[in-house]
């Protein structure tokens, strides 16, 4: 049996460790991936990735995203991709706008720099609800594309990854997307569907420093 623990150390290669548990899937088999998706354009390099090894469904739950408008915009943006480019092969499933959530994990941190201790709680609000989706709905593995992000740190999505695998006992696709030019081929993507790009993550705090600059 592959032994996974061996590889999760510090400065670990995410990306290899992925592509080591997709090795080690049986022979004729095509398991059921729960990913967590944050937009169309991350989503893109992503199921480029997967879509040959597993049977997937597109999850849609981003509370962190203010605005119920901006929510409905990307959800429609990851819809429209995935009928043009996978029709039936991957499905899709957006969750309510629980915006409220994500502003009361919030509360303490208003000030906290981006990249700081609100968006490693904002991974872990959104992985937790992941993970028990795909417990109670009979999927065999789940992960998110937010490593794709050169703005996310894909060392606590990992970190965070690897411990609802624990409490949840179904296993964790690690992964970081962005090697192998993966960021790179998403806006590639991206301009060839003419998916919408965003400039901030969809939070509130997010929005303002995009603002700034």
């Amino acid at each position: 049996m592959f032994e996974i623990s061996k590889y999760i150390q510090k400065d670990a290669n995410y990306n290899k460790i992925m592509e080591l548990q997709i090795k080690n899937i049986p022979e004729g088999t095509k398991p059921r991936l729960l990913l967590h998706c944050c937009c169309a354009p991350c989503s893109s390099h992503c199921l480029s990735v997967l879509s040959e090894y597993f049977h997937i469904t597109a999850y849609f739950y981003n509370p962190n995203i203010t605005e119920y408008e901006e929510y409905m915009k990307r959800w429609g943006e990851l819809v429209r991709f995935v009928d043009n480019v996978y029709h039936d092969e991957v499905g899709t499933f957006l969750e309510e706008h629980e915006s409220e959530k994500f502003l009361e994990m919030s509360k303490g941190l208003e000030e906290v720099p981006e990249g700081g201790s609100r968006c490693y709680k904002c991974y872990r609000l959104r992985l937790d609800k992941s993970a028990a989706y795909a417990v109670s709905h009979g999927y065999d593995y789940f992960t998110t594309t937010l490593s794709i992000s050169p703005h996310k740190n894909s060392a606590w999505l990992n970190e965070i990854g690897r411990e609802l695998e624990q409490e949840y006992k179904i296993p964790y696709l690690y992964s970081d997307f962005k090697k192998k030019n993966g960021y790179k081929h998403s806006i590639e993507l991206s301009h060839e569907y003419g998916l919408y790009r965003q400039n901030f993550c969809g939070c509130e705090f997010s929005k303002a420093n995009s603002q700034k600059n």
